[in-house]
C-alpha cells in the first residue's frame, strides 16, 4: 500500500515544492512504523530527481506574454543566489535555471510563461546550443548587478524609459544625482543609467521654447543652487565634474547606459573641458567663439569630429543628433521609421549578442531630444548594434572604456513615437513585449554575465 501511494506521489510530482509537500505528508502518516517512515523517505529521495522537473525554462520568443517581466524573474533568481543560463539566440534569448517554488510563484503572479524541464532536457538544450554550426551560445549570469539611476530629485515634465522598465520588471534600483556622485557613491554600484540629461550645463537647451515655463525656471534654480553648494561657479562646471566621475567609474570596470540627450551631451561635455560652449542665457556670459576649434575628441567615448551648436534657440547641442534633418532629407515618419539590429556571432561576440537579444531584428524607431547618432561622427572603435542604414544614423551603439563598457541608445521612449514635454508616462502593461524596451533590460542583466576567455 505504501509503495502504491509512493508511486502515485512521484507520478504526479510537478515541482520541487510539490514533492516537498508530499514528503512532509508522508512523514506525518498515522500508524506507520519508524522503519517504514525511514525506508519510504530514503526511497522517495533516491527517485526524486527522476520523478520531477528540475529546471525552469522561460521562453523569450513570440510565445511569451510578458517578456519585460521575465527579465525581473531572471534578476530574482540571481538575487536568490541561483545561476541563470542566458540562452543567446535560442527562442529569443531565453532563460533557464534551477527550479524553486519562489520562482514558480513569481512567474504565475506576473503572468510570465514558463516550462518545467528535467535535467536531461536542459542538457539537451545546452548541447544543441553548443553546436559550432549554430549561432547560439549559453552565458552564465551569476550575480545581480547593483543598479543606480542618475536622475534629478526635482520633478520635471517627462518620464524616463529606463526607470519605467525597471519598475515594470520589478528590478530594484537606487536614484542618485550630482551630489551623491561628487561625494563618491559610484563604487557601490555595477550599472549606471544616465536619465534624460544635459551634461553641457545648458538645461537641455529648452530655453528657446520654455524659458517662461515654471518647471524650467525651477530646474535652473535647482541646478544653480546645487552647483553653488558643491563649490562650482557654473552649472556647466559641476556637470563636467560629474561626467569625469562617471568616466572614472567606467574606466574602473563599471557599466554605463545612457539614452536620449545624455549620450551626446556627455561626450560634448568631456570634449569641452576648459572651454566655454554655453551662451549667455545659460551661464550669464557668451560662449567662446572659437570653441569648436578647441574641442578634444580624444576625451569622448563614442564621437569625433562634431561641431557644437551655439544657437541657444536650437534644441540640438551638436550635429551628432540626426533630429533636425531626418524628416526632410529621408522622409521618415511613424509608418516607415525603423532600425535594424545587427546579427552578431554568439560564440565569438557574446557581448553585443547579449545586448541585442530580442524576438525581432526590426524595431520601430522613436524620437527624442537626441533621436539617433550621425554615423559620420562615430569613432572607428564603436560597435554599431542597431541602425537605420538608409538614413545614415546609428540608434544603438556600444564600446569599451578602460575596464568597463558603455552603451548609448538614441531616442526617449521606445513605445511613444514623439514623446513631448508634459505627455503622460507610457503604460508598459500595454506593451509587455516591447522589443525596444527589451534592449534596455538586456543592458541591465549584462553585468551579471560571467566573462569568458577569448579563444584568440
Amino acid at each position: 500500500m505504501i509503495l502504491k501511494w509512493m508511486t502515485k506521489v512521484l507520478k504526479n510530482a510537478k515541482s520541487v515544492s510539490h514533492c516537498q509537500k508530499e514528503l512532509q505528508n508522508c512523514i506525518t502518516l498515522p500508524h506507520m512504523s519508524l522503519f517504514k517512515r525511514i525506508f519510504l523517505l530514503c526511497l522517495i529521495c533516491f527517485t526524486l530527481s527522476e520523478a520531477r522537473a528540475t529546471y525552469i525554462f522561460i521562453p523569450m520568443d513570440e510565445s511569451q506574454p510578458q517578456c519585460l517581466k521575465a527579465y525581473g524573474i531572471a534578476y530574482l533568481a540571481l538575487k536568490e543566489g541561483v545561476t541563470v543560463e542566458w540562452l543567446l539566440n535560442y527562442r529569443g534569448g531565453s532563460f533557464v535555471f534551477p527550479d524553486a517554488s519562489v520562482f514558480e510563484d513569481a512567474c504565475k503572479i506576473r503572468n510570465v510563461k514558463f516550462e518545467l524541464i528535467a535535467d536531461d532536457q536542459e542538457a539537451s538544450i545546452i548541447q544543441q546550443i553548443s553546436n559550432p554550426e549554430v549561432n547560439m551560445d549559453a552565458v552564465k549570469l551569476e550575480k545581480p548587478p547593483r543598479i543606480a539611476v542618475y536622475s534629478p530629485k526635482n520633478k520635471l515634465p517627462w518620464d524616463d524609459a529606463v526607470t519605467l522598465a525597471l519598475t515594470y520588471a520589478e528590478i530594484p534600483y537606487d536614484v542618485i544625482y550630482d551630489e551623491e556622485i561628487l561625494n563618491g557613491v559610484l563604487p557601490k554600484y555595477d550599472w549606471l543609467h544616465l536619465h534624460h540629461e544635459d551634461f553641457t550645463g545648458q538645461y537641455g537647451k529648452f530655453w528657446g521654447a520654455y524659458q517662461n515655463a515654471s518647471w524650467y525656471q525651477e530646474d535652473v534654480k535647482f541646478q544653480e543652487e546645487m552647483a553653488q553648494k558643491m563649490g562650482f561657479q557654473k552649472v556647466s562646471q559641476m556637470k563636467l565634474a560629474v561626467a569625469k566621475k562617471i568616466r572614472d567609474f567606467v574606466s574602473g570596470g563599471g557599466f554605463l547606459f545612457a539614452m536620449c540627450s545624455a549620450p551626446d551631451s556627455y561626450d560634448i561635455a568631456l570634449s569641452a573641458e576648459g572651454i566655454d560652449i554655453c551662451q549667455t542665457p545659460f551661464d550669464g556670459d557668451p560662449a567662446d567663439v572659437d570653441c569648436n576649434k578647441k574641442l578634444n575628441y580624444d576625451a569622448c567615448f563614442a564621437f569625433k569630429g562634431f561641431t557644437v551648436d551655439l544657437n541657444p534657440y536650437d534644441y540640438p547641442k551638436s550635429d551628432i543628433d540626426t533630429s533636425p534633418y531626418r524628416v526632410q532629407k529621408y522622409g521618415l515618419n511613424q509608418d516607415n521609421d525603423f532600425f535594424t539590429l545587427f546579427d552578431f556571432s554568439a560564440k565569438w561576440d557574446p557581448v553585443p549578442t547579449m545586448l541585442c537579444q530580442d524576438h525581432t531584428k526590426v524595431i520601430k524607431g522613436f524620437w527624442g531630444q537626441t533621436t539617433a547618432f550621425n554615423e559620420q561622427f562615430l569613432k572607428s572603435s564603436v560597435t554599431i548594434m542597431g541602425e537605420n542604414k538608409g538614413a545614415n544614423e546609428a540608434k544603438y551603439v556600444h564600446g569599451d572604456y578602460g575596464k568597463g563598457t558603455w552603451t548609448f541608445y538614441g531616442g526617449h521612449d521606445p513605445e511613444c513615437y514623439q514623446h513631448r514635454v508634459g505627455d503622460p508616462p507610457t503604460d508598459l502593461s500595454l506593451h509587455p513585449n516591447s522589443p525596444g524596451y527589451r534592449l534596455i533590460l538586456n543592458n541591465v542583466l549584462f553585468p551579471a554575465a560571467k566573462k569568458k576567455k577569448r579563444e584568440t
